[in-house]
């Protein structure tokens, strides 16, 4: 878990991303992964994440054999990039399906709000890693190139922090 004032600081880092790529484990026996891009609903970030999903669809299943998935966004153009770790589960809570419903969901569910295959995918984060880099290309190539003149050092390329447990 992590402080309120880290909380804030992955919202405010992932609020403008807005979609990010869910990982879950296949139900397959050869463990594979399987990666697929999510988009965020909701406007404020106390530790669990919010999306819509189709309860028939294969991340459903996958969630129901596995719990234990992975959510990365990334901004290149701002050198942000995001892990965040967690347990998923398939919600059909309606006031939840109501609160965030919006324009872009309706255009994914053309049944609305009562579709029968509608339900929310609700992520209650663990733990994760950020990266955000305000330097610019040129001053990240410095000093890239001022840590390979100097065999000990390391390029100063920005901020990176873990936060949970393990």
């Amino acid at each position: 878990m992590s402080s309120p004032e880290h909380k804030e600081l992955i919202w405010n880092l992932i609020k403008d991303i807005k979609v990010g790529m869910l990982v879950t484990k296949a139900t397959k026996q050869d463990g594979s992964m399987r990666a697929r891009p999510m988009s965020l609903v909701q406007d404020a970030y106390d530790g669990t994440l919010f999306f819509y999903t189709s309860k028939t669809d294969a991340k459903a299943f996958e969630i129901a054999h596995n719990t234990d998935i992975c959510l990365t966004f990334s901004n290149p153009k701002d050198n942000v990039y995001v892990s965040l770790t967690g347990k998923a589960m398939i919600s059909e809570d309606q006031e939840l399906i109501d609160k965030y419903w919006n324009p872009w969901v309706a255009a994914w569910f053309e049944n609305g709000k009562d579709d029968p295959d509608l339900a929310m995918l609700e992520v209650k984060i663990s733990k994760g890693e950020h990266w955000d880099s305000t330097n610019n290309k040129l001053v990240q190539i410095f000093e890239i190139a001022k840590s390979n003149l100097k065999e000990s050092a390391t390029p100063d390329l920005g901020e990176s922090k873990k936060f949970g447990v393990d």
